[in-house]
């Protein structure tokens, strides 16, 4: 249950996928260079394999405990935490003025893939912070910047997003939380916050002396649905004098939940103003919460995106080790009936591309979406829009990819991937939260019909496709794709609310695949150039070379046959009759 970090293809894909060296030009990136990147994607690797990874076990059967509101993490994270911060992973892309070093998300991003695949749970807790670090930077005030952001950066203290409450779910506008401004007294000015929040992510522990919870609640007279949401900002402890976390501020953890997976990570019950008053700053304007808060989403549902690569990763290097090493049967066909590793054989082989085709484009598109973002912050706006377009197809695609990879090392293992000692199970149980959280892969589905469709009077999604179809020429199977994107879009703008969201998922997996598809082209062309030139590594490039064949062979052609569903409509999704 090793992990080791897939270094060179990091690296691969940072340079001709991600285009690092191209963000490096640019005054605000300069530091990234070569050396810098490399330094970075080997440091977080090896950090990775040796704090992290050795935890994953650990905190899968030794969970974090729940006493009178108090969470003690399981044994080694509070110290594998310490070190993470000590070694200044957590403030890569943090603000440089709040003391972070102000590189590319896209180098934050293959921090995070690294962590957790080595422990995905744990990982859980540096994935929220850099989202409420964007919300602050976005929509925060200069005071709330100088007083927050610095502990927040370095990751001293940690940054959690509350949206979801029992009545409410997914429905976001439900919400019952309240926040009655404060008008006398020393506190004028902040808000007395009232509500109870759930599945809130690392909202309890011991690893931080503090604890930045950003809330959605609802102002008194404010309109009901979204329209009247606004964000706050709640610690768990307010700061004295000095600027140290010292006064009790109402926040209690009722409970933590009992999951199917990712058990190190603490998932919390909230209560805020129950027993003690309850005060909140507020982000930006009185009912401008949603706006605030999809500034973070949006960084949260990328990073979900990239658990689905963690997963994978982890998943197909247990499977190939385990295949590796695992002898049954003599090879079909062979005269020599001497039994071989199950590696040889023809199902096995064809999972194991699967797991590895799969993965690698998942991280493909996850990079490519981090350097999209990267370059809309330098002023390209063409990339800003297309990092809009890409946010619901790399949350969805990569975490389904996650689950699917996940369940084929299941597969590869036998009846011993279903003996948790293994630990093949972990990594199935820990991939099935991903299609869930941060917006399931449903709303994601709708958000790329109902919003993403329409951006930029549509060209948004357009020239995604016509540079898929201009990045096939070389391979029919991904053309075909490309063209069958192009009907269903043409389709889909026609139609109406229902029949685009009875073939929202089909149509997001099929412009998730086709991306993917021609990410995966750019790379089989790289490959193949560096390998004609002597230039890297021959092994890995003739790999790369038949992972991205299998991909562009085996995987693109199954989406195109999507289009029927996308374009089935409402009437095919009658309601099923109730039973009983």
């Amino acid at each position: 249950m090793t992990y080791t970090a897939p270094t060179t293809e990091q690296l691969f894909v940072l340079d001709h996928i991600a285009r690092i060296d191209a963000m490096a030009q640019h005054e605000r990136f300069a530091a990234a260079t070569p050396d810098m990147v490399e330094a970075i994607v080997t440091g977080i690797g090896d950090f990775a394999a040796e704090v992290y990874a050795p935890l994953n076990r650990v905190g899968d059967v030794n969970n974090p405990r729940w006493e009178d509101g108090k969470v003690t993490m399981p044994p080694g994270f509070k110290e594998a935490y310490r070190q993470f911060v000590e070694a200044g992973w957590g403030s890569l892309d943090g603000p440089a003025a709040y003391g972070g070093q102000d590189l590319p998300f896209t180098l934050a991003t293959v921090v995070i893939e690294a962590l957790g695949s080595a422990d995905m749970g744990f990982t859980l807790c540096n994935i929220l912070t850099p989202g409420a670090i964007h919300a602050l930077m976005a929509y925060g005030t200069e005071e709330q910047r100088q007083t927050w952001l610095p502990k927040l950066v370095t990751g001293e203290w940690n940054g959690t997003m509350n949206l979801t409450e029992p009545s409410a779910g997914s429905d976001v506008g439900a919400l019952r939380s309240t926040a009655e401004k404060v008008t006398e007294g020393e506190h004028a000015g902040l808000y007395r916050i009232r509500g109870q929040k759930i599945f809130i992510t690392f909202g309890e522990h011991d690893l931080t002396d503090n604890i930045v919870h950003l809330v959605l609640a609802r102002t008194p007279g404010a309109p009901e649905g979204t329209r009247g949401i606004s964000l706050f900002l709640v610690p768990k402890y307010r700061l004295d004098a000095e600027g140290r976390p010292t006064i009790s501020n109402g926040v209690r953890c009722a409970s933590i939940e009992h999951k199917l997976g990712i058990h190190g990570s603490p998932t919390a019950v909230m209560i805020y103003g129950e027993e003690e008053d309850c005060l909140g700053e507020i982000v930006g304007e009185e009912m401008g919460g949603m706006r605030a808060m999809f500034v973070m989403m949006n960084n949260a549902r990328l990073m979900v995106g990239c658990q689905g690569v963690q997963i994978a990763e982890r998943a197909l290097q247990q499977a190939q080790r385990y295949a590796a090493e695992r002898v049954q049967s003599a090879l079909a066909g062979s005269p020599d009936r001497t039994p071989v590793t199950i590696e040889h054989h023809p199902d096995v082989k064809r999972m194991l591309w699967r797991m590895r085709a799969q993965t690698e484009a998942a991280r493909a598109l996850i990079y490519y979406a981090s350097a999209q973002t990267d370059f809309g912050k330098l002023g390209d706006a063409a990339a800003a829009l297309r990092a809009d377009v890409l946010i619901p197809l790399a949350k969805a695609h990569a975490t389904d990819i996650g689950c699917e990879v996940a369940s084929l090392g299941v597969q590869v293992h036998g009846g011993m991937g279903f003996i948790e000692e293994t630990g093949a199970a972990q990594h199935y149980r820990d991939a099935r939260i991903a299609p869930i959280y941060e917006g399931t892969n449903g709303i994601q589905a709708a958000d790329l019909v109902g919003r993403k469709l329409g951006l930029a009077g549509g060209e948004g999604v357009r020239s995604l496709i016509a540079d898929i179809a201009h990045g096939g020429v070389d391979f029919p199977e991904l053309t075909q794709l490309a063209e069958a994107c192009g009907a269903v879009t043409d389709w889909l703008e026609q139609a109406s609310m229902p029949d685009r969201l009875a073939g929202s998922y089909p149509y997001l997996t099929m412009l998730a695949t086709a991306t993917c598809g021609w990410l995966m082209a750019i790379e089989h062309r790289a490959a193949k150039a560096a390998l004609e030139a002597d230039d890297g590594d021959a092994a890995f490039l003739g790999s790369k070379i038949a992972s991205t064949r299998f991909y562009l062979q085996q995987i693109v052609p199954a989406a195109t046959g999507l289009a029927a569903a996308a374009l089935a409509g409402d009437a095919a999704l009658p309601t099923l009759p109730r039973i009983g």
